[in-house]
Order: C-alpha cells, then structure tokens, then sequence
C-alpha cells in the first residue's frame, strides 16, 4: 500500500463528526471513515514506519488500532471531554519495550483544521518522571538536553512550557539548566493549517524532515528510558 497525501473527503468528514458527535451516526457512516480517512492512514503509517528505519532501525510501526493508530472512540471515563468521538486523528512509531505511550516516539495528529508533528514522550507518568528527574541529576545529561532544545528552537520548533513552579527538593536551585527539572514531559512540535500538501504524496517527505530534524531529541528521550 502506497501513500499518496491524506483525503479532503476526510477533513470533510471530521468537519460533519463535529457535528454529529454520536457513536449512532458514526456507525452510520463508519463506511465514509473507512474510506476517507482509516485506509490513508494505514498507508502513510506503513510508509513512515519503513521510511523511519533510516533513523531508527528498531522503530516499532503497527497499522491497527491501539497500536500506531488511535481509537476514534473516546474513553470518557479519564476525560473531561465527554463527547464520545475524538475530534483528533492520531498517529505513533516508538522505540522501546515499555509502554508505546511512555516510549520515546515519532508521533503526529490531525484534526479538520490543523496538524501537528512531534518527537519525544506529551507527558511522564509518576515512574517516568522519576526516572526523568533521576537522569537529569547528571549536569552533563542537562545539559545535552539543554543544547537540543536550543538547537530545535533555534530552527522553529516549539518545545512545551514546563509544568510546575518549584525546583524539585532534590536539586539545587543553582545549578545549571535547572528550568530542565519543572517537566512532566519533553518533546517537541511544529504546528500547520491544514494545506495543499497535507494531500499529496510529499507530506511523507515533509513529515520525515521534521521527524529527522527532531532525531537527538527522540535519541536523548530514549536513552533516558532505558534507565528504567
């Protein structure tokens, strides 16, 4: 299966979901989401996931649901959103045996407006933040950190503001690259309006460049989880 650009016909229908946020509609029309928007997925995540061994030979790509691709369904138990069809389509490749959402990853989503593309880990459960916190006791580690999301900044990427206030107890409030110790997450992202390339076959090039790009970063998150 090739990838020739994402559907219009798609976007089209995210537009009316949002709509007719009901799992009674969407199986009414689950032929339209099969078509539009499931089938191109599989394709791009089967060609990403070859394309992305150029970067990561051990790159895990799965083209079913809950493994690269991500339920439609909402689980609105452990969400304030109570609609039960997302409104966003979401997209991962990932390195490691853990958990695929607590693994270093290559990861993207869309929705009828935009799209995002990012690397690293959107947010540490409570043993991955400590094993974060415990990496980065090491300056050295700090500051590598430090040096890629500058470099990332520096080229227009946009890394997430850190969530907490206070300096873990554990750290000196002097030392160095210590901002690094108020996240709960590292990654970075670039956003997009939604266009004319979003449905062409060169998205796959687009993408891959942005993933490429974001590579040390990918690396360092990983390397950090095999401390675990």
């Amino acid at each position: 299966m090739q990838f020739n650009g994402f559907k219009k016909e798609g976007i089209e229908f995210l537009e009316i979901l949002s709509k007719n946020n009901s799992k009674e509609w969407f199986e009414l029309h689950r032929h339209i989401w099969q078509e539009t928007i499931h089938k191109p997925n599989i394709s791009f995540i089967q060609d990403m996931g070859e394309t992305l061994q150029i970067l990561v030979p051990n790159i895990k790509s799965n083209p079913k649901v809950s493994g690269s691709l991500f339920k439609i369904y909402r689980d609105v138990r452990f969400s304030k959103d109570k609609t039960p069809m997302k409104s966003k389509i979401g997209l991962l490749f990932w390195q490691g045996s853990g958990h695929r959402m607590q693994s270093s990853s290559f990861y993207m989503h869309y929705t009828k407006d935009e799209y995002f593309i990012a690397s690293g880990i959107r947010g540490f459960k409570p043993p991955l933040l400590k094993v974060y916190r415990e990496y980065i006791k090491d300056e050295r580690k700090r500051k590598e950190l430090h040096c890629i999301l500058e470099d990332l900044k520096s080229k227009g990427y946009l890394i997430p503001e850190p969530k907490y206030k206070r300096v873990p107890k554990i750290f000196d409030k002097d030392e160095n690259y210590i901002y690094l110790t108020k996240y709960d997450t590292m990654f970075a992202y670039k956003e997009f309006k939604i266009d004319n390339i979003f449905f062409e076959e060169v998205f796959l090039d687009k993408a891959f460049k942005i993933y490429d790009d974001m590579k040390e970063l990918q690396s360092w998150v990983y390397e950090m989880t095999l401390t675990i």
